[in-house]
């Protein structure tokens, strides 16, 4: 068992590895980055995951290795967020919360000092593990509708279930048998069991990444049809600045099967989530108000509703993501660099 033991967890430690390189120089897409530390800190959980104290890393290889593994349950939420939404950035409550774990984790671990470590600290990490589960399985419900890629939407209640039942049988083994209780049988399978789900979660993140198809004549001269009835719906009559607009209802107006319109955005747009679609044009939008001189005294709110936004927050939340600026920011980089051309030019008319 021992020699079985090393070889899953050196085996698994290389494939993360190998991975998160592969998918870095892919690109930069959100599940393709937060892959990287996710494996990063499952290395480090697989370093320590055994009973045997022998084959454990041993001196500062082995301390950071422990610091890692206490970070995995965080890795793997963010990274499930980024498998279901290619836009994902840890923010808000969730940067918050995975900040606090990390925190109490270093500090269970003694890392902030002996006098913190093994004081029942594992506990409220239980607590925030529930609250992480939790709000993973919300996003996953609430994101449903409006996934683009097929097998990824089928795949959010299984992703929820299966990551429940890891945490159900942790959390009764560490009820029932105590937190201290170890087995090598029991940690070798739980290796097994992260690095299969680690590789299921990278299939779904992998599949639709937008190429486009190669069509019949027939099948070719229809898209065409659809791709122009998509762009007079949002240039000419700009359904988008409804912001009650669902999937459901832009399906409608497309006169077209469902299947088809998601394929559609995504394969020929790009897109991974109705969302981001609708985000992109209501982007458009509110960079052209913003850059407007006849709206320049209109508040905030006013440029986010007209932009088909639901609300303040979250046109602050989408523009800051996409233009890397609030929107406040963004209007005064444009007055101001529309008051230094208007210097110059009186400088130059002088």
């Amino acid at each position: 068992m021992h020699q079985f033991d090393v070889i899953v967890r050196v085996t698994c430690a290389t494939l993360l590895l190998v991975a998160a390189v592969a998918l870095l120089r892919r690109g930069r897409r959100a599940d393709y980055v937060w892959f990287a530390p996710f494996a990063l800190c499952l290395c480090g959980y697989l370093a320590g995951n055994t009973t045997v104290e022998a084959l454990q890393l041993p001196g500062l290889i082995g301390r950071v290795g422990v610091l890692l593994g206490g970070f995995v349950a965080v890795s793997l939420w963010w990274f499930c967020l980024a498998v279901f939404d290619w836009s994902f950035r840890p923010r808000g409550p969730v940067l918050a919360l995975g900040l606090a774990w990390m925190v109490i984790a270093s500090a269970d671990r003694g890392f902030l000092g002996a006098g913190l470590a093994d004081r029942g600290l594992s506990w409220i990490l239980i607590v925030f593990g529930c609250l992480m589960m939790g709000h993973l399985a919300w996003r996953l419900y609430r994101d449903r509708d409006s996934d683009l890629l097929d097998r990824r939407r089928r795949s959010r209640l299984a992703v929820v279930v299966l990551l429940a039942g890891i945490l159900i049988i942790d959390m009764a083994i560490d009820v029932l048998l105590g937190l201290e209780w170890r087995s090598q049988t029991y940690a070798v399978g739980q290796n097994l069991v992260c690095l299969g789900f680690a590789a299921w979660l990278l299939t779904l993140g992998g599949e639709g990444a937008p190429t486009p198809p190669h069509f019949a004549t027939a099948q070719q001269v229809e898209t065409d049809a659809l791709v122009a009835r998509l762009h007079r719906l949002v240039e000419v009559e700009k359904i988008h600045l409804d912001p009650a607009l669902d999937l459901a209802g832009f399906v409608r107006r497309m006169g077209a099967p469902e299947k088809t319109v998601r394929r559609l955005i995504n394969h020929q747009l790009g897109h991974d989530h109705f969302r981001t679609f609708l985000n992109a044009w209501r982007m458009e939008e509110a960079r052209r108000l913003l850059a407007d001189p006849a709206r320049r005294g209109d508040k905030l709110i006013v440029i986010a509703m007209d932009s088909g936004f639901a609300s303040l927050s979250s046109f602050n939340r989408v523009f800051q993501s996409v233009q890397g600026m609030t929107p406040g920011a963004y209007r005064r980089a444009l007055q101001s660099r529309e008051a230094d051309g208007g210097v110059r030019s009186q400088v130059a008319g002088f």
